[in-house]
Formats: structure tokens, sequence, C-alpha cells
């Protein structure tokens, strides 16, 4: 029985000292700057594309799950139908306006990132015509942000004929 108790104390030991010895993988610190960086890159391709009438240069921002939930419209859900809306909505478009991003708050960890940004539309002459602000949220896949969620409000107030109820 002492021998049983001796073995078991041993065992506990070399069991406790191989545990003791582990070092646990400290999380590598983001480099915010650069983060900041790529994900403001990320928007100025967005707009760079809308600009362009290049529906999938746009659609290229949005991993293949996405959400995107824009200002009167219901959530266009994956990439394909973001960009068959995007694509719907630079063939309407006949302004010449264009619409610049730019990033406000920034809340990264580890393969995440979420994004707070502001955009605002100019006509041709480059006069401010609206503007609003957006949410996104970003994963890394395979290296890269890609954007898994986004929603976009508007400044601009509900018209006077539209209640509120048609403006959502």
């Amino acid at each position: 029985m002492k021998k049983l108790i001796l073995l078991g104390g041993f065992l506990a030991l070399v069991a406790f000292t191989f545990t003791a010895c582990e070092t646990a993988e400290k999380p590598v610190p983001l480099d915010m700057d650069a983060v900041r960086a790529e994900i403001q890159a990320m928007e100025d391709a967005y707009a760079a594309g809308e600009k362009a009438k290049d529906a999938d240069a746009v659609a290229a921002y949005y991993s293949e799950n996405a959400i995107s939930y824009s200002r009167n419209d219901q959530p266009a859900k994956g990439r394909a139908e973001i960009r068959a809306n995007i694509a719907e909505n630079i063939a309407k478009d006949t302004t010449g306006n264009y619409n610049v991003y730019k990033l406000v708050d920034l809340f990264a960890e580890g393969d995440t990132a979420l994004e707070i940004g502001s955009w605002t539309e100019y006509n041709e002459e480059g006069t401010a015509l609206e503007n609003g602000y957006y949410m996104s949220y970003f994963e890394k896949i395979e290296g890269n942000y890609k954007c898994v969620r986004d929603m976009t409000v508007t400044t601009k107030p509900v018209a006077a004929t539209m209640s509120a109820d048609e403006a959502m």
C-alpha cells in the first residue's frame, strides 16, 4: 500500500512538472495601424469599383456568406446576391455621382475587425449631396479581411411624403 501511495505521489509530481512547463501561446498583438490601412484600402477599392461601375470589384469586398443590410431594401445574402444588387444599382445610375468612404473607428482582435465608417456622396462637380454612416464586420479569410456583415444608414431626414415605416 505504501508503494502505491509513493508511486501515485511520484506520478502526480511528474504530471504537475510537465503541465507547469507548458507555456501557453500568447496571442500576437495586432498592428492596429496595419489593420486600419488594410481596411481603408478595402474601402477605397470599393469606392473605385463603384465609380468605375464594376460590380465584381465592389463585390470582392464581401465574403461568400456575407449579408449586407442596405437602407430602404431587404438584406442581400451571399456575395452573388450582393453583387447582383450592386450591378442593378450601377445599371440604373445615370447621375455620375460617387461615394467616398472613411474609416472612423476600428476594433480588432484575432482574425476579426469591426469598422465604423462614414460615407459621403458627391456629384460630378465635387459637391457633397448626402452622407451617412456604415458598420462593417470583417473576418480574415485566407490571410485577407473580407466583410461578412455590413449595414448603412443615411443622415438625410425621411421625406415628408414618406412615413417612417416606408423608409425602413
